[in-house]
C-alpha cells in the first residue's frame, strides 16, 4: 500500500524486446546464405535448359546423375547401372522421405534416362525430381 497518496510503480513490464532477436535471425540468415552454395551433391554434368522455376537439392536428398558417356552415380559414387534399382532400395528401406533427384546429362541418349527413371520408381522411391538448368533468354 502507497503512503502519502503516492502509486506504487512496481508492475512488471508487458513489452517484448525484439531486438536481440531480430540480430540472432539476420546472422543466421547470413550464415546460411553464405553456406548453402557449398551444400551441392552429385557429379558435375551438363544439365539440359528448361524454362521452368529453379528447383535446387535439398540437404539430405539423393542426387542419381548420369553423365555424358553414360555411367550412372548416386550422390559422387559411381554405381553400375544394373544394381541402381537394388543400391537405391538398400539406400531407402530405413528412410521416412524418399525422394530422389536425377541430373542427365543433355547428351544422354533418353533411352538411359528413362531406364534410370523407372529404376528409381521401382526402388519404391515416391518422388522424383529432375534438375535442370534455367534456359538462356
Amino acid at each position: 500500500m502507497a503512503m502519502g497518496g503516492q502509486q506504487d510503480d512496481r508492475r512488471p513490464m508487458a513489452d517484448i524486446n525484439v531486438t536481440p532477436l531480430v540480430d540472432v535471425m539476420l546472422v543466421l540468415l547470413v550464415i546460411f546464405m553464405v553456406t548453402a552454395p557449398m551444400m551441392q551433391q552429385g557429379v558435375q554434368v551438363n544439365l539440359p535448359k528448361a524454362n521452368t522455376k529453379a528447383m535446387t537439392p535439398q540437404d539430405e536428398a539423393v542426387v542419381v546423375s548420369v553423365d555424358k558417356s553414360g555411367k550412372v552415380f548416386i550422390n559422387k559414387d559411381e554405381v553400375p547401372a544394373p544394381e541402381l534399382q537394388n543400391r537405391l532400395m538398400v539406400m531407402f528401406a530405413s528412410r521416412e522421405k524418399k525422394e530422389v533427384f536425377l541430373k542427365a546429362d543433355a547428351g544422354v541418349p533418353y533411352g538411359e534416362v528413362v531406364r534410370a527413371m523407372a529404376d528409381i520408381k521401382g526402388a519404391g522411391i515416391e518422388r522424383l525430381g529432375m534438375v535442370t538448368e534455367p534456359a538462356a533468354k
